[in-house]
């Protein structure tokens, strides 16, 4: 039986690209078979009861990456929403999007939004897809919101709190993430979540995001609950 789970986990899906070349296939094949990990572990999260699943789908810095793979990721989180929104009234997963998606195709922004639309009242567990999302960006942006508004004189500096700083974050209302999990053995943060994990507990794993299985979620989970969370404490 798996130990009870944090309330919010979060993943950097990583490796797909190195597991098709060890197949031979294309980078988009490794993609594809990163699609299906991802729902079998958003289901398999849900059934544990946890509340919240954060996960770092396309970063600011991914746009370097070759137009075939870009367009074979975006057709892939298409396809996923598409079928998402078909199982909706099953599944009761609440979506919601960080980042800016103002570059995404409208097809795109317009699937993302009716996804997070129509699922807003569900409360199963809420899934927080970080697409075109970069946490320095995501910093900048709540700095600039702020000083607009000190700006226009609606709020004073001196006002300004830890709290109020994260209601301008995409992650307002979201508590932080309790576990962060990086599989493919890199052991690196890459401009996920800065802000939100400065109390995260990391766990780094050995195996490429499409051969994680929910088996692998659970011996992160134990992993988390040998540490010891201080909060700066003693």
């Amino acid at each position: 039986m798996p130990e009870t789970p944090p309330r919010h986990i979060a993943i950097i899906m990583d490796g797909n690209g190195r597991w098709a070349k060890l197949r031979g296939l294309p980078r988009t094949a490794g993609h594809a078979a990163g699609a299906e990990t991802f729902r079998t572990i958003a289901n398999y999260c849900r059934t544990l009861g946890v509340e919240y699943l954060t996960v770092y789908a396309f970063s600011t810095e991914n746009w370097k990456r070759s137009t075939e793979e870009i367009g074979g990721i975006m057709k892939l989180l298409a396809k996923y929403l598409r079928e998402a929104m078909a199982d909706m009234e099953k599944n009761h997963v609440r979506f919601r999007f960080w980042g800016d998606l103002s570059r995404l195709s409208p097809e795109l922004q317009k699937l993302c939004m009716d996804a997070q639309n129509r699922s807003a009242s569900f409360d199963d567990v809420q899934v927080n897809f970080c697409l075109n999302y970069g946490g320095r960006d995501e910093i900048v942006r709540a700095a600039r919101d702020l000083a607009t508004r000190a700006k226009a004189g609606t709020l004073d500096p001196d006002e300004i709190t830890e709290d109020l700083f994260a209601q301008s974050l995409y992650s307002a209302g979201v508590p932080d993430p309790e576990l962060v999990i990086r599989p493919s053995g890199e052991k690196r943060l890459s401009n996920f979540l800065p802000w939100q994990t400065v109390y995260s507990e990391f766990v780094y794993m050995n195996v490429l995001w499409p051969d994680f299985t929910p088996t692998d979620l659970d011996k992160a989970i134990a992993e988390y609950h040998r540490r010891s969370r201080r909060f700066g404490g003693v």
